[in-house]
């Protein structure tokens, strides 16, 4: 498996529409740096947030899980409660071609402020928006920036395209759009 350029991204994203809309170039006037970089792309969020709260005392089950757990809010700015978590996703779309896995990092502005970025690796031929998880690991509020950069996404292209996709599986998260909650 080898990483892949941004001679490699760039073609994909704007001859094949891998990430749509596509940033040509990182941009950092004033924001958290997102688009391509050298061997990555650089995501952002959007500005739809599921806010983890417990008012309801519920318990967090991936097989049964509950929408009543989290408060939606749509805006530029997302504060997310002390040692809480917020769901989001990327502005960005992804297709992933066949013989290709991303793998997505967290943006180290966010890491330095104890703000973790988590997402599954994208499978070969996987597509949507990417439902992105902020963990806020410090004992105060933290916020989260809707259209900067979030973390970023790195390719590896495999020896081979591989026999079974996520595409040929029918995966449950195929095709999302919107912050997506946990599916069964």
């Amino acid at each position: 498996m080898s990483i892949l350029s941004d001679i490699w991204i760039r073609e994909q994203a704007t001859q094949h529409g891998m990430i749509e809309p596509f940033v040509e170039a990182q941009r950092r006037e004033g924001c958290i740096s997102y688009g391509l970089s050298s061997y990555g792309y650089d995501a952002r969020v959007a500005d739809e947030f599921k806010i983890f709260t417990n008012i309801d005392s519920a318990v967090v089950d991936p097989k049964d899980f509950s929408s009543t757990s989290f408060v939606d809010r749509q805006t530029d700015v997302c504060i997310i409660p002390p040692n809480s978590f917020a769901l989001a996703r990327t502005v960005e779309y992804f297709r992933v071609p066949r013989d290709v896995l991303v793998i997505c990092l967290g943006k180290s502005t966010y890491a330095r402020c104890g703000i973790i970025v988590n997402v599954t690796p994208l499978e070969p031929e996987w597509e949507g928006h990417v439902t992105l998880e902020f963990s806020n690991t410090t004992p105060l509020p933290a916020k989260i920036y809707a259209n900067e950069g979030a973390c970023q996404f790195l390719f590896l292209k495999g020896n081979e395209p591989c026999e079974t996709s996520y595409a040929d599986r029918a995966g449950k998260y195929m095709g999302q759009r919107g912050v997506t909650l946990p599916r069964l």
